[in-house]
């Protein structure tokens, strides 16, 4: 069902309000509008000098709630995250593979360096042996290659020699992550794969 139509006076209210340096969220309350109502008619709308410093103020006042709720946030995760056990781990590795892994073997592509050491970190409390990661980058050929395969390498702790693969494809890495992407694969690894897979099937049996 659509909502009701946004009258001329209301868009005008809407323009008005914002060139007076009132904020997103007070146009919306004075309008009670929504905000990609609101959003869509205040967009690009120039602020009068006179009110200028005012708005200003009203964006620094909002980064920096935007800052402790952040810090907030941290502290609440140190907390509930204060150690990570073996299970832990192993489940983490589990839930990445669930929404990023391959198919049919153990294997996981992302650009995310976080992402793939908690990967990496999981497969090692299952047994996994650095030396059994057969390891592949793909990056964009404005990329610099030798800076890719040191990257990688020091996000796995292993050494450059073991990068096996490197997929360079044409173009421009245009905002993309300036090391490209990386795959860890497990060689021989069909039975901590059936591992994985059952550590995925008992967490949908249990939720």
């Amino acid at each position: 069902m659509r909502g009701r139509r946004v009258t001329d006076k209301e868009k005008l209210l809407i323009v008005s309000l914002r060139s007076r340096g009132y904020s997103l969220p007070e146009i919306m309350r004075a309008t009670n509008r929504g905000g990609s109502t609101v959003f869509q008619y205040a967009k690009g709308v120039q602020i009068k000098p006179k009110y200028y410093n005012l708005w200003k103020s009203k964006q620094g006042a909002s980064k920096y709630r935007a800052f402790k709720n952040w810090k907030v946030a941290r502290d609440v995760a140190k907390k509930v995250l204060c150690t990570l056990n073996k299970r832990d781990k192993i489940l983490i590795a589990a839930s990445l593979y669930w929404g990023e892994g391959a198919k049919k073997d153990l294997s996981l592509s992302n650009t995310d360096a976080g992402l793939i050491k908690a990967f990496v970190d999981g497969l090692k409390e299952l047994g996994i042996t650095k030396d059994k990661l057969k390891v592949s980058i793909r990056i964009y050929e404005d990329i610099n290659r030798n800076s890719a395969i040191s990257y990688w390498a020091k996000i796995i702790d292993i050494p450059k020699k073991q990068i096996s693969s490197i997929n360079i494809l044409k173009g421009k890495k245009e905002g993309k992550l300036k090391y490209g992407m990386c795959r860890i694969r497990v060689s021989k690894g069909g039975n901590y794969f059936k591992i994985i897979k059952s550590v995925i099937d008992l967490i949908k049996l249990k939720n």
